[in-house]
């Protein structure tokens, strides 16, 4: 009876520590840190909510003072204007560009980054140091020597003069590179001794341990090709080769007398929809990614 009153009297207190365990305690830092988070998250949202909004608002609502923050009179003249355009073209032009980047930066920089991290050749180190120095270079510096070199080459207004001279990305082979370190040696000695070629060992082994920094690598090429507007206003010269970006930005300086700005948060709203989903959809490949890659090298 003894035996069987300490077990229960054991099992009601473990029982009793879950219960209580399970209950929030809010502390004064907790309550300042969730309204400060709370407040956070509807400063960074308020944009989004602003150009939705107003992609729904005509004209003279849209710029009143003091402002709607709500459509009374919902309206979708806006979109109507906005596909008198060649939406689906520019559209279709900012996902091919963007998808091959992605994959031509996803291979170079996964095969520039393991070999800077467990191949051992002279000049090693000078090379990765380059590397980080590019990181630091703006974009603007070495932009007319590039439109010069693609002038010359004939690229000018094509798909070869927006995607090549991003496919380096330094950031790129800087983060797989950190990665690839994490990689055990022991695992690609064991490889070599069992017959494995370099090609094979690269596809095989060294790929599949570098999905998670890939996957953080595919969403931020992504986002950054598709709104690399500084380089597309550069290369693109017509209007079939316009990106969605470019497109809906020179759709509203068409007009001399003032800009509609239904039209344009129409044109934004329609152009931020595949960022987020791609966000959403890939969230964990952005923290696992920079967490295993960047913070364990």
């Amino acid at each position: 009876m003894t035996a069987n009153t300490h077990v229960h009297a054991h099992a009601g207190s473990v029982r009793k520590q879950r219960l209580t365990g399970n209950k929030r305690t809010w502390t004064p830092t907790k309550v300042v840190s969730t309204v400060l988070l709370i407040l956070s998250t509807i400063v960074f949202i308020f944009p989004f909510y602003w150009i939705m909004t107003g992609a729904f608002k005509i004209q003279t609502v849209a710029t009143a003072i003091p402002p709607e923050w709500f459509p009374l009179k919902p309206t979708l003249s806006n979109w109507l204007e906005l596909f008198k355009n060649p939406i689906w073209r520019w559209t279709l032009n900012s996902f091919t560009i963007s998808i091959v980047e992605m994959i031509a930066v996803c291979l170079v920089s996964s095969t520039a980054g393991y070999v800077l991290a467990k191949k051992l050749f002279p000049g090693r180190r000078i090379i990765f140091t380059m590397f980080i120095a590019a990181m630091a270079l703006p974009k603007q510096v070495i932009l007319v020597p590039l439109f010069t070199m693609l002038a010359d080459f004939g690229w000018v207004n094509t798909y070869y003069g927006l995607i090549l001279p991003a496919i380096g990305w330094p950031f790129g082979v800087f983060l797989m590179k950190q990665f690839a370190q994490t990689i055990p040696g022991e695992l690609m000695e064991a490889a070599k001794m069992d017959g494995c070629s370099e090609i094979r060992l690269f596809s095989t082994i060294i790929l599949p341990l570098l999905k998670p920094a890939l996957g953080a690598l595919a969403i931020f090429t992504f986002i950054a090709s598709w709104n690399d507007y500084f380089s597309q206003l550069i290369m693109i010269r017509s209007t079939t080769m316009m990106t969605l970006p470019l497109g809906v930005s020179m759709m509203t300086m068409q007009s001399e007398f003032m800009t509609n700005y239904g039209v344009l948060m129409a044109g934004a709203a329609l152009a931020s929809v595949p960022m987020i989903a791609i966000f959403l959809v890939f969230q964990k490949a952005f923290t696992q990614g920079i967490t295993m890659g960047a913070v364990k090298g």
